[in-house]
């Protein structure tokens, strides 16, 4: 039982990242917006978190390109969450 902890909290916190940003698009403000995003990039630092724990141990299986994939997610999410509270102190 004690294995799949990891996979689990991979999965739990990788699917979130996707919920915020979808809960993002529907947002009633701009801080609400910023609030959801921000929890997609919190969400985002802890599937790094387990992907690296992953990495390291020689029961799970690990794919390099997967992690690629949540660095470039990441740097979009940073983007969007940048230009965000940028615009909102412009206006």
């Amino acid at each position: 039982m004690k294995k799949f902890v990891r996979s689990r909290q991979l999965l739990k916190s990788g699917t979130s990242i996707g919920a915020n940003v979808h809960k993002a698009q529907n947002a009633e403000s701009k801080a609400d917006f910023i609030h959801k995003i921000k929890i997609a990039t919190k969400e985002l630092e802890e599937t790094k978190y387990w992907l690296i724990l992953c990495e390291k141990s020689n029961s799970y299986p690990t794919h390099k390109n997967l992690s690629s994939k949540v660095n470039e997610l990441g740097l979009i999410l940073y983007k969007i969450l940048s230009t965000s509270v940028k615009f909102r102190k412009e206006n």
